[in-house]
């Protein structure tokens, strides 16, 4: 049987095939996931440790995500390029997840694409809002199924990889309001007290893509040529229809 991915061999793998002029990353611990960009770079993390070499042209934040997308210092430091690739593997609470893809898909262009660690937890526990356990989702999967309810022009793809899965999100548009507006009337659900009650599609994976199939999807050289597409808008919706349409 085929290894699975791991969540950073599949972020490499974005990495090759989007080749991001812009990354961001909320979440940035010992440094990895940004240690793996070539692009200019901001990295998010209140309590950051960076033990890792980075490269390029990069900001580090050590702040909330909150505090850090208050402030206009993400627009001034990519100067006008939209945000080409962002990873979401901060606080494990679908609120602060939530509000974390609303900050960044203001950053973003029709070419962007938007990576959510921690999606596929493997039991109850490890979805728990408190951590008992080694291996921690929280319960940030919610964000998944609000997504694809209240956006549904998005490709919302969750993929298999090791340990707890991720999602990539595709289609975005920076001028919607739909989520901020619905965020007041959704706390109660993507706060809701533990046990979290997580559906077995998720548990069991049974709708996550294989990180090697999606990696090689032809479509993302479409979705990089939208960068300077003047009809980019427009063709970004036909490229997220497919990619949902491959592995939705």
């Amino acid at each position: 049987m085929e290894r699975r991915l791991e969540r950073y061999e599949f972020l490499t793998g974005l990495h090759e095939v989007l080749r991001p002029r812009t990354y961001l990353e909320v979440g940035l611990d010992d440094g990895h996931g940004l240690s793996l960009s070539h692009a200019k770079s901001i990295g998010v993390d209140p309590d950051y440790r960076i033990t890792r070499e980075l490269r390029g042209e990069y900001l580090l934040a050590r702040r909330t995500s909150d505090e850090f997308f208050a402030g206009p210092e993400a627009a001034e430091f990519f100067a006008g390029i939209p945000l080409d690739l962002a990873f979401i593997d901060g606080m494990h609470h679908a609120e602060f997840a939530y509000r974390d893809f609303i900050s960044i898909e203001r950053l973003c262009g029709p070419g962007s694409v938007v990576v959510f660690d921690d999606m596929l937890p493997r039991d109850p526990e490890e979805a728990a809002r408190e951590r008992t356990t080694d291996d921690w989702t929280g319960d940030v999967y919610k964000v998944a199924g609000i997504l694809r309810a209240l956006r549904p022009e998005l490709a919302v793809i969750a993929v298999d990889t090791d340990p707890t899965g991720t999602l990539v999100v595709v289609g975005l548009d920076p001028a919607s309001t739909t989520l901020a507006d619905a965020y007041e009337g959704l706390l109660p659900h993507l706060t809701s007290a533990d046990p979290q009650v997580v559906s077995t599609s998720i548990l069991e994976r049974t709708r996550a893509a294989n990180a090697r199939e999606l990696l090689t999807w032809p479509g993302w050289r479409d979705l990089v040529a939208l960068r300077t597409d003047p009809f980019a808008p427009d063709a970004a919706a036909g490229v997220a229809r497919r990619l949902a349409a491959a592995f939705g």
